[in-house]
């Protein structure tokens, strides 16, 4: 084969690996930035607040002023929604993957100023996102949901409110509880916040979960999809006084029956100021 000849096809060899390349770099930039979209935004309080309290708030300690008391039962009604976000690399691509369920219930109690009690569930077998080859590893390997279908949260200690947050006002917490999921139960301490809208306390929560902590399998998958070893549980609780949400079928019958205590995942656990009944 002539000189020349045998250079072109070397330069072709060589032109055929720099596509081959390119379009598997592109592939990913293309399918995560055009196809499938942004992420869900986070969760957040459904009203800009005016107010925020000048502190955070845990088992004492005095709470922002409020022009009503917030005792009794609060139910985790409609719009409360919880879920996962986690950060993906899709071959050298970052992207964020979000699951959510609005199958969530449970109740908080407020006795005078203080929530005395809270237990929130979540049906993990409902937790699904944009993907559902994601959902399958989701539903199978890495959470179990067929052995582990819910999560929950019950509060340990008391959290002092004071009176109830003015309307558009933001209340900050602490909350400590239990945490169950993937069939460990765990101690957990996190920031809530709250606002009132209308007759609801809207509390939202972000918690923190450590993957190796709770036995669960590393989400990557080969080399194709890698993650960090942690993600977010989120939680966005819409609580009333009215009927709060039956308990999910798929996770059999709920103990305290009524808006039943919500079980959520470790980070979901939404020790807002309220505590279940």
């Amino acid at each position: 084969m002539a000189l020349g000849k045998r250079r072109r096809v070397v330069w072709i060899v060589v032109g055929v690996v720099v596509v081959v390349v390119l379009a598997a770099l592109a592939a990913p930039f293309v399918y995560i930035h055009y196809i499938e979209g942004p992420p869900p935004s986070k969760l957040a309080l459904p009203v800009v607040s005016t107010t925020t309290s000048s502190a955070t708030r845990g088992s004492g300690g005095s709470a922002p002023a409020s022009s009503t008391s917030a005792e009794g039962t609060w139910n985790v009604g409609a719009g409360s929604v919880a879920g996962y976000r986690v950060q993906e690399v899709l071959i050298g691509q970052s992207t964020t993957a979000v699951g959510r369920t609005d199958k969530v219930w449970g109740s908080v109690t407020v006795s005078g100023s203080t929530v005395t009690k809270a237990s929130f569930s979540v049906d993990m077998a409902s937790v699904t996102s944009d993907q559902s080859q994601r959902n399958a590893q989701f539903d199978g390997r890495i959470m179990d949901v067929a052995q582990y279908p819910t999560a929950t949260f019950t509060l340990t200690a008391p959290i002092e409110l004071g009176t109830l947050p003015a309307q558009g006002a933001t209340g900050r917490y602490n909350a400590t509880g239990t945490l169950t999921m993937h069939g460990v139960t765990k101690p957990v301490t996190f920031a809530v916040s709250t606002e009132r809208v209308g007759s609801e306390l809207v509390v939202l929560a972000d918690v923190p979960i450590t993957f190796a902590e709770w036995n669960i399998a590393n989400p990557s998958i080969g080399g194709v999809v890698t993650t960090a070893d942690n993600g977010t549980l989120e939680v966005l609780l819409r609580l009333t006084q009215g009927q709060g949400n039956a308990p999910s079928t798929s996770t059999g019958s709920n103990e305290s029956g009524g808006g039943g205590p919500i079980t959520v995942p470790s980070t979901t656990v939404p020790p807002l100021s309220v505590p279940q009944s």
